[in-house]
């Protein structure tokens, strides 16, 4: 019999066999990856709020000139909204950089979105040392990001019973049956198997049968036809003797995506709507989070399913809202994003899909001056590299789940006694197949996606004092002319900042011990159409610099001193340049 002794060696023996394998000199990089991350992360699979946290700290932990971990607030039932900063911290103050919001997660079953951020942070992190254009992105930019703004309900997903499409809100007690008592008739797992599938039971008046062509799958007959089975909804049991099963906590759900006060609606014209704009901690605390950092101009809110790349309005009444020329900026970006993401496609909300009050995409453009994207995460033309349904029902499903899946997405239909219907069959499609993405597909979408919000956020300005020419105009006096270059697509202020002056505007100052004594902002400098500014003549105001354009200034001063032209702008960052 073997001692404890050579047990443990034999253990030991194998632990370090196991670690020799990973040795870094054994590894041939794949490009476009980190080869040996300090941080090892699997990106194929989903982390609960506490495997998120402990991400987060290791990236902030071995990573401290690169990632800066906060909590913004607390959740509704107590946990932490963990946001990265992630930038190059010894090149500049990061909130005098240009900067990029990212959240997921708003919907508790849109779950991936938190695994996207997170892959985001790890790779800018990890690809840092020996990737020269995240090098110079880190040192011009700043990401914000924030895996999921609704922990609570993400936990609640995961841990308790629930269909791919419930709850879609948070943790909030409702009584929806006037009963007294909340949540209490809500989903059961009948069969104990750990998910929550669909029931069906025989019938001659059914308008269902077994498919042929895969006996797994139910279709609808035809009306002519006659029917074998009914389906009776998902797994569950009327506990609270009212005669419906699963109604309650789930015939009326708040939305977070409906309580950003922006077009806000109640709830009896905008289902979902909760108390008031803001009326939910954890979008406070994004908000309050956003109103003090000015920087951020660039965002991405990721949300499931339909390979979708979204944009306001979410109400057809804010049409005007989004002008020709910020169309124009979300139309490059987008159309770049459906090049870097197959099967994703470019959707205004309220013309292609629904109309939607009080929505985050609108606060933060509507209201913050911020472009915005939603992604809708997942799209079944990932399923086999060509155009599907998203409807569970289709054939193509079935047969990915086969092929590719190896039957483990489905749980096999089998009898169930149930206390009010009888015998029935109880089977069907997990909770983590249908709106969630496989894991062998997770790492690969992530990184499209992460690659698109780092175009977008690439296209936040960047300024650069492009050129600074000088004039003499005799008796001491001499005229200074500075042009502001901004090098990326977006400008400083978008169209709805500046009609409703949002943000203050650019400064341009010229730092200098001589007398300055007049301000000019150049409108055309082939007409000669200019605009004195009156006061304060050291620093001209102005309201915004274009993307990819030009804002010209000049100044009048008295004496030959050397001075500095400064830009300084809340969303395009800072630029300097000196005399000689």
């Amino acid at each position: 019999m073997q001692t404890l002794k050579s047990l443990l060696s034999i253990g030991f023996a194998a632990i370090s066999l196991t670690l020799a394998a990973q040795q870094p000199n054994q590894v041939f990089k794949a490009a476009g990856t980190p080869a040996n991350p300090k941080v090892a992360v699997s990106w194929n699979k989903y982390y609960d709020h506490g495997g998120i946290s402990e991400i987060c700290k290791k990236i902030a932990a071995a990573y401290p000139d690169l990632a800066k971990l906060e909590s913004l607030g607390k959740s509704f039932e107590g946990r932490d909204l963990w946001c990265l900063t992630i930038t190059n911290f010894k090149k500049g103050n990061e909130q005098l950089k240009p900067g990029m919001y990212i959240d997921g997660n708003i919907h508790s079953n849109e779950i991936q979105g938190a695994e996207f951020v997170l892959y985001t942070a790890w790779y800018l992190t990890e690809s840092h040392a020996d990737t020269k254009f995240i090098q110079e992105l880190l040192e011009d930019k700043v990401f914000y990001l924030v895996p999921t703004i609704n922990p609570d309900a993400r936990d609640s997903y995961m841990h308790k019973p629930n269909t791919g499409s419930t709850p879609r809100s948070g943790v909030i007690p409702v009584d929806n049956d006037g009963d007294g008592v909340v949540n209490e008739d809500s989903f059961d797992d009948i069969d104990g198997d750990g998910h929550i599938t669909l029931m069906r039971r025989k019938s001659p008046n059914g308008r269902w049968k077994i498919d042929p062509k895969d006996p797994r799958n139910m279709i609808q007959v035809g009306p002519d036809e006659k029917g074998e089975y009914e389906l009776l909804g998902n797994e569950g049991i009327d506990n609270d003797g009212d005669g419906r099963v699963n109604e309650d906590g789930y015939t009326f759900e708040y939305d977070p995506n409906r309580d950003w006060g922006w077009g806000w609606q109640p709830n009896y014209i905008q289902n979902g709507a909760y108390k008031y704009p803001f009326s939910l901690p954890e979008n406070r605390a994004i908000m309050e989070f956003v109103m003090k950092h000015p920087n951020i101009a660039a965002a991405q809110s990721y949300h499931n399913a339909g390979g979708m790349i979204l944009r306001g309005p979410g109400g057809q009444e804010d049409v005007n809202t989004y002008n020709a020329q910020d169309v124009a900026v979300y139309d490059a970006i987008a159309k770049k994003g459906e090049e870097l993401i197959p099967g994703y496609k470019y959707l205004v909300v309220y013309k292609d899909l629904y109309s939607a009050y009080g929505g985050e995409l609108d606060w933060f453009y509507a209201g913050r001056g911020i472009y915005t994207y939603s992604n809708e995460l997942w799209t079944p033309y990932l399923m086999f590299m060509r155009e599907g349904t998203r409807d569970p029902f289709d054939n193509k499903t079935y047969d990915f789940d086969r092929y590719l899946l190896f039957q483990d997405a489905f749980v096999p239909w089998k009898e169930y006694d149930h206390p009010q219907y009888g015998k029935i069959e109880v089977g069907g499609f997990k909770k983590n197949f249908g709106r969630a993405h496989p894991g062998f597909l997770l790492e690969s979408d992530a990184h499209r996606n992460m690659a698109f919000t780092i175009y977008h956020c690439y296209h936040t300005p960047k300024l650069k004092i492009s050129e600074v020419k000088e004039r003499d105009l005799g008796d001491g006096l001499k005229e200074i002319t500075a042009t502001v270059a901004n090098e990326r697509l977006m400008p400083t202020h978008s169209s709805q900042d500046v009609k409703n002056k949002i943000e203050v505007p650019d400064y341009i100052t010229i730092n200098t011990t001589a007398k300055v004594l007049a301000a000019i902002q150049v409108e055309n400098a082939d007409l000669n159409q200019t605009t004195e500014q009156k006061n304060n003549p050291q620093t001209i105001a102005v309201p915004n610099i274009p993307g990819l354009g030009t804002v010209t200034v000049k100044w009048i001063v008295q004496g030959n001193a050397p001075y500095t032209v400064t830009v300084n702008s809340k969303k395009g960052g800072v630029a300097s340049s000196s005399s000689k």
